[in-house]
């Protein structure tokens, strides 16, 4: 199946051929970097960091940028509120949010622009828009004027009037017409400022991201990406803007992933119903989240709860500890295995066989992948496979008894496609922490200790005080497993504490 994509712009799945072959541009609209970053801004950055791995699987050469909007209303009235500069303030938290996206995995972002990096290249197009008669200044401000621009509303499929009746637009007795939107804001006294043709200000939000995407990827691109909320004003109005600047297509497929919901409401700062990752992250591990970003098509939204992640946390347990079992029945470390990075097609499959039904699920993954980037599919299917290795090492005996080398090879093969597609969604970087002699050896003996105590108990037939061990241990995060020849344990990634 050919990869498609459903393009907002024009309402369906097209299939995907890039401006350049073998080339792929991709932007997304970053944050607005004024206080510390909230679940729901991993969101877009996970999904499309995935959506690049994808096609670089694919075969393709992909550039994404992320930008940074360091310079905004909301940073000017946050770092008054606080007392601090503008400046600081916004790399500070710009710092934060680079550091959560690095925990999370994200790690295919080949630039992160900045606005106040390209004041330049804002006023450029902003002059180039007024010599074409597509903006206007007016004492000290410039606008763009919508009534110039034919197709505007096109991405949202609607009229102008009805946009402006439904959004919230800055009024000002300076526009020609309602829904004309800023491209330069003059300075007010004590404000951060530039200087410009127009006077000293600062640009307005939406040319920050035509000026930045240009400039790295080109007049027209492949995919603009962005959450839900931003297709309008900001998408409409800044695919109207850059097409009027250069006559041509601006982005190829638009592309809008849900947002995340707490109940029935999106979680933002403006709701007050943020959840910090930072502070997320010392309940959950970062697996444990990018898994819930993964678990739903990109376009749905995100319902997030503790319980969920508590949920998604033990099912992650079951890949945890079938890679300590492949460890013991191969002897090499499933994090150290050479999985293709690229992708090669394999034969049809033929009826019967672990190797065919396994290929049949690689198949079945990559055909959701293929169909607009179903990672809440593809997620299915590595459960799917990780049952079915499973179960083909219990029918086998492979801990038990003497081993086929041709059934033994099957299941190492049958891992390798594990480990090949979970890559592609980002997920099983590098394992868990764990606790051993090596790493904590007074940790290790003291659990081993109780471990034989509750092997005396059992012995004994005191049931009560061997389960009272178990599940004290398991409050504190160690798993204990019984298995032939002994009771294995290990610290579990951190979960909610109630």
């Amino acid at each position: 199946m050919a990869l498609r994509i459903y393009n907002t712009l024009t309402r369906r799945k097209e299939e995907f051929e890039p401006v350049i072959p073998g080339r792929v541009g991709i932007y997304v609209c970053g944050p607005t970097v004024y206080k510390p970053s909230h679940v729901g801004h991993m969101v877009g950055p996970v999904i499309f960091d995935t959506v690049k791995r994808y096609l670089t699987y694919l075969g393709y050469r992909v550039t994404l940028v992320i930008n940074i909007t360091d310079i905004d209303d909301k940073i000017i009235n946050e770092a008054k509120a606080q007392g601090r500069d503008w400046k600081e303030l916004a790399e500070s938290v710009t710092a934060d949010y680079l550091e959560n996206l690095k925990r999370l995995g994200v790690t295919g972002i080949d630039h992160f622009p900045r606005a106040t990096d390209h004041i330049a290249d804002i006023q450029r197009i902003i002059q180039g828009l007024i010599d074409q008669g597509c903006a206007y200044a007016a004492n000290g401000d410039v606008y763009f004027d919508v009534s110039r621009d034919p197709d505007y509303g096109k991405l949202c499929n609607r009229d102008p009037e009805q946009l402006e009746a439904g959004a919230r637009i800055e009024v000002s007795e300076k526009k020609r017409n309602p829904g004309d939107f800023a491209l330069w804001k003059g300075a007010k006294p004590g404000e951060p400022s530039w200087d410009s043709p127009w006077g000293p200000g600062r640009p307005g939000w939406h040319i920050e991201c035509s000026a930045m995407s240009m400039k790295y990827l080109g007049e027209t691109f492949d995919i603009h990406g962005g959450g839900l909320d931003l297709q309008f004003p900001h998408h409409e109005n800044e695919l109207a803007q850059s097409e009027c600047f250069t006559g041509k297509p601006f982005a190829r497929f638009w592309m809008h992933n849900g947002l995340m919901k707490t109940g029935d409401r999106k979680m933002s700062k403006s709701e007050g119903n943020e959840i910090v990752v930072t502070e997320l992250l010392k309940r959950h591990s970062p697996e444990t989240l990018r898994f819930l970003l993964l678990g739903t098509h990109y376009r749905s939204p995100i319902e997030f709860s503790e319980k969920r992640l508590d949920e998604l946390h033990r099912a992650l347990e079951g890949f945890y500890r079938f890679f300590e079992r492949y460890q013991r029945i191969i002897s090499q470390d499933f994090y150290a295995i050479d999985a293709p990075r690229v992708r090669s097609e394999t034969g049809d499959a033929e009826t019967g066989g672990f190797t065919n039904e396994i290929q049949a699920l690689r198949r079945r993954f990559l055909d959701l992948m293929d169909d607009d980037f179903n990672t809440g599919g593809a997620v299915g299917v590595l459960y799917e496979l990780l049952t079915a290795l499973n179960r083909f090492a219990d029918s086998q005996g492979f801990e038990q008894s003497e081993r086929d080398a041709t059934l033994l090879d099957q299941f190492r093969q049958g891992t390798v496609v594990l480990r090949e597609l979970s890559q592609i969604l980002g997920l099983f970087r590098e394992p868990v922490r764990t606790a051993t002699a090596g790493d904590d050896r007074l940790v290790a003996a003291l659990v081993q200790l109780l471990i034989d105590l509750r092997a005396e108990a059992r012995k004994a037939k005191n049931f009560a005080l061997a389960d009272q061990i178990r599940n004290r241990l398991r409050e504190i995060g160690v798993a204990l497993e019984d298995r032939q020849g002994g009771t294995t344990w290990r610290i579990e990634a951190r979960s909610h504490e109630a």
